[in-house]
């Protein structure tokens, strides 16, 4: 498989730079927010860290960071998912290695087959793969299609970074509705990030 699933399977995390990054979560997420000049400062202390690291935590959030500040702007949705993503990290739920719990999300069992040309999809949750822009895109590039939340979505692809505390983030809710619209008929099939990245990189 690919890079990404390599990542998937690193499962512990205890080296001194993730531990001084566990600090500056703590610190950021104080105010209930992330504003553009702390994720500067991440960006700027991921950077100087790198190279002395091969954890897969400071490779991954760098890049996320990367991606965010590319257009020098870290917009509303992008300082929402920093957030949610420093906040797992900082209540110790960020883990690699573990494919999403199933005994708490609830994901279409057994795994669907994946058919990605003419079929919709919908991304919630903090990805490994890239920001939601980049998911998007890899459905495009395959013939497949993006949009919204609705009865007539085919897959919503959870991100791996996914917690058992799913039900009170935000994307949560996208969850939710998503169980309750297949309980009124539809069949929106609910994957992970794992299994959705198998049908990319196949």
């Amino acid at each position: 498989m690919s890079k990404i699933v390599e990542v998937f399977r690193k499962r512990h995390i205890g080296d001194r730079q993730v531990s001084e990054l566990i600090g500056l979560a703590h610190a950021m997420i104080a105010d209930g927010r992330i504003d553009q000049t702390e994720a500067e400062y991440l960006q700027k202390w991921l950077v100087s860290n790198q190279a002395a690291s091969s954890n897969p935590v400071v490779n991954t959030i760098l890049q996320r960071i990367d991606e965010m500040l590319i257009d020098n702007s870290l917009d509303t949705e992008e300082s929402l998912e920093l957030f949610e993503t420093l906040n797992q990290l900082a209540g110790g739920t960020f883990e690699l290695g573990e494919v999403l719990k199933s005994t708490s999300l609830p994901l279409t069992s057994p795994t669907p087959d994946i058919v990605i040309p003419n079929n919709s999809f919908c991304f919630t949750g903090t990805f490994a793969f890239g920001n939601r822009k980049a998911c998007e895109t890899a459905i495009i590039e395959r013939q497949g299609i993006t949009g919204n939340l609705n009865a007539k979505l085919n897959y919503l692809v959870i991100g791996i970074y996914a917690t058992d505390s799913w039900a009170q983030s935000s994307w949560g809710r996208k969850i939710e509705k998503a169980v309750s619209l297949n309980a009124k008929n539809a069949d929106i099939k609910i994957i992970s990030e794992v299994e959705w990245v198998g049908s990319v990189t196949d």
